[in-house]
């Protein structure tokens, strides 16, 4: 049969096959109906011609088919052979349909039919549509009335199961059901109004009768697929289930590190979601490999060329968000901050809000959102205020000019007692005072006191400025800085009655007591 199909071939006209025709090497089959199709086609047109003088004439070891004094067809054995009948015989039946393909030909391109069937076409349109409204009606109200009458009901479920599945979720899945029938429906009716538009017309006659293989092969290749690659697929399906269940157990074993109830030697609890995360990406980076030569269809050239295409495009476009994910675990394993830190990267100064793989946010001063990436962190000196404040205190710092005059045993005593006014410095370890440098004009003294909340820093650095101030004026000692050009007529201080002149106002009744002790604004007190 397979090698009849192959050295024969049918007449079609208006996607109606006629009859077979057999070919030689010379003349394949395929070609010698399509010229016999062309002839018919040509003898349809031709008004002139009737279908009733189509005839056969026998020449001896052929036969011939005419329409009138035109050649339509010739019958040989062969052709007799394939249906395995004599070739008058044969030559007479290949007449009649001769016949009956032209009259059908003529009818269907008649213009009153034509008419018919656009209007036909019309009505089935107009039709669709009524009845494509009245199941979107009709859906709508069924999804009304259900969820007027059951979505209560499936909230109940969500109590009495304690959430092990959401009601949500379940109303979500219903929904989707609901959807997904409709669509069929509605794709079923499209479908049969597109044959039905189709057959209506000789042209498109042909597609009207393969359409339902058009839509049905791809899913027969599909299944055809799937049922070949059966075993590959259950290799595959345990894969995964193996594979996942690996995963949970990696991802218990490290939250248990990090929650610290189990304990690694040499290793820190703050490493262990990173940790987890490149072990995730070997378990399926392996897993992938051992998938490989499973998946179906993976050693086609069209599957090596896509995935080579994606190599690239990754390769390339990727090259940042490798580097900044590789230096993302770096800083993880350098221990360089934690959240909560307070850092300094660059030029930007802020509190850790959340270390990401490859960025990391910072909270500014100002209360901004900076998103740094890990590479910029990597390449640039990080500065933790917050690392050894736990354990060891944060020296803040401050820088004032004092002229020669002013002994410096006082400066230093002055100074002291500024830390020691200003709340959340620490007593012990004490603060101290260095001479930083003998200026030009100006002898330069460092404050440095010790404090244990980092995060402090802007209002303790504002309290212990602002007590500098106080003290230099209650004592009477210009601070010459930021420069010095030359002695003025009186120092430049502030008279301790005009400290609160409007809108200052006393902070505190401490305060208040403490300026009530302080010496006149002016006095010696070397």
């Amino acid at each position: 049969m397979e090698e009849e199909e192959s050295i024969s071939a049918f007449v079609v006209i208006d996607g109606q096959k006629l009859f077979r025709v057999r070919g030689v090497s010379s003349y394949p089959a395929e070609q010698r109906a399509q010229v016999i199709a062309g002839r018919i086609q040509a003898i349809a047109a031709d008004g002139s011609v009737s279908a009733e003088s189509v005839h056969v004439v026998d020449a001896g070891d052929r036969t011939r088919i005419m329409a009138a004094d035109r050649l339509v067809m010739v019958v040989f054995d062969a052709d007799a052979a394939l249906e395995d009948i004599p070739r008058l015989a044969l030559a007479e039946i290949h007449m009649t349909k001769v016949r009956e393909t032209i009259n059908a030909y003529r009818q269907d391109r008649n213009p009153r039919v034509l008419i018919n069937h656009t209007l036909y076409a019309l009505g089935a349109t107009a039709l669709l549509m009524i009845v494509l409204f009245g199941f979107r009606w009709a859906f709508g109200r069924l999804r009304a009335v259900t969820e007027r009458r059951y979505k209560a009901k499936i909230h109940g479920v969500e109590f009495k199961s304690f959430r092990i599945i959401e009601a949500e979720r379940l109303w979500a899945a219903f929904l989707m059901v609901q959807r997904l029938l409709q669509s069929l429906v509605i794709l079923v009716l499209i479908f049969i109004y597109i044959e039905f538009v189709l057959s209506l017309y000789p042209w498109t006659r042909s597609l009207a009768k393969n359409l339902l293989d058009i839509v049905l092969d791809p899913l027969r290749t599909m299944g055809s697929a799937i049922l070949g690659s059966i075993d590959n697929i259950v290799f595959l399906v345990l894969l995964v289930i193996v594979a996942r269940y690996l995963l949970k157990l990696i991802r218990l074993f490290f939250t248990a590190v990090e929650q610290g109830r189990v304990t690694v030697s040499g290793f820190d609890r703050e490493w262990a979601p990173p940790t987890y995360r490149i072990v995730r990406l070997l378990v399926i980076a392996f897993a992938v490999v051992v998938a490989y030569p499973y998946i179906p269809g993976s050693d086609s050239a069209a599957f090596k060329g896509v995935s080579i295409f994606l190599g690239v495009v990754f390769s390339l476009g990727s090259t940042s968000v490798i580097a900044n994910m590789v230096a993302g675990y770096t800083m993880t394993y350098r221990r360089a901050f934690r959240i909560g830190d307070r850092v300094k990267i660059a030029d930007i100064v802020g509190d850790v809000t959340e270390i990401r793989i490859s960025v990391t946010h910072i909270r500014s001063l100002k209360n901004e959102e900076i998103v740094v990436p890990n590479s910029m962190i990597l390449n640039n000196e990080v500065v933790n205020y917050s690392a050894l404040a736990r354990e060891r205190g944060l020296i803040l710092h401050t820088t004032v000019g004092i002229g020669y005059e002013t002994p410096w045993r006082q400066v230093e005593a002055m100074l002291l007692e500024a830390a020691r006014r200003t709340p959340g410095l620490l007593r012990e370890p004490a603060p101290f005072v260095l001479q930083k440098s003998l200026g030009d004009f100006a002898v330069n003294y460092e404050i440095n006191a010790y404090c244990d909340q980092p995060l402090q820093m802007l209002q303790l650095y504002t309290a212990l400025h602002r007590n500098i101030l106080d003290l230099f004026n209650e004592y009477g000692v210009q601070i010459m800085t930021p420069a010095y050009e030359g002695d003025p007529a009186e120092p430049k201080i502030v008279p301790k009655d005009q400290w609160f002149e409007s809108p200052a106002q006393l902070h505190s009744e401490t305060e208040r007591q403490d300026i009530s002790k302080a010496p006149p604004t002016g006095t010696d007190q070397k």
